[in-house]
């Protein structure tokens, strides 16, 4: 398994190679750090710079390179999406459900990575993170056709469909990481909205750059 469960939070253990990043999956106890950037989340394709913690604004995406910010999203089936552009040292924390991953939110947040630092998708290193899978994700007619698929098509496989967007958009196949863990199957773990409903909370997934970045 390419994630590892440390103090109620996952961590892809490929990211680990960089010693001026932080990250984690949050999983139904972790703690988040009092300093995180986060966004009123609507199911969009709206990416913001995050320069201050706190919550910031409407939209889906955070993208940051200053030291000692942490940016997060939080999630309860939706994917968590941590890009780490590892030349130019800069992050992108993406929440996608289905609405966002139809509308693009993952490669559109590479599109501003590179827009802003001029990141190269061949340069990012892509984990997603627990979310529901396609073992519990039944969808009807009208919503599979949005993802292409035959209106008959009663199961779609959200980390699949995301996967394919970013090799699409130039990520390579083997700098995509994914957790393979359902929210809905692990209520140990996870909190589902679909299990739970209104009583479901809501994990948070964070990334920053580390205050003291240390030179390979």
């Amino acid at each position: 398994m390419d994630f590892e469960l440390t103090d109620h939070f996952y961590r892809a253990r490929a990211l680990d190679q960089f010693d001026w990043l932080e990250h984690g999956f949050g999983t139904r106890l972790f703690q988040p750090p009092a300093s995180v950037a986060t966004l009123r989340q609507i199911h969009s394709d709206i990416i913001v710079y995050a320069d201050r913690p706190g919550c910031l604004e409407q939209g889906d995406a955070l993208l940051s390179d200053r030291p000692g910010q942490t940016i997060g999203v939080k999630t309860a089936d939706c994917l968590p999406i941590l890009l780490v552009d590892a030349k130019c040292r800069n992050v992108g924390a993406v929440h996608a459900g289905w609405r966002g991953a139809v509308a693009g939110i993952a490669p559109k947040t590479l599109e501003a990575m590179a827009a802003r630092w001029g990141s190269k998708a061949e340069n990012v290193h892509a984990a997603i993170g627990p979310g529901i899978g396609p073992c519990c994700f039944e969808v009807g007619p009208e919503v599979a056709i949005q993802f292409g698929e035959p209106p008959e098509r009663r199961r779609i496989d959200l980390p699949a469909f995301v996967r394919s967007q970013l090799i699409e958009a130039g990520v390579p196949e083997g700098q995509i990481y994914s957790a393979g863990l359902c929210t809905f199957c692990r209520a140990d773990l996870f909190h589902s909205f679909r299990r739970d409903r209104e009583n479901a909370g809501r994990m948070l997934s964070v990334i920053g750059v580390k205050s003291s970045p240390r030179n390979k």
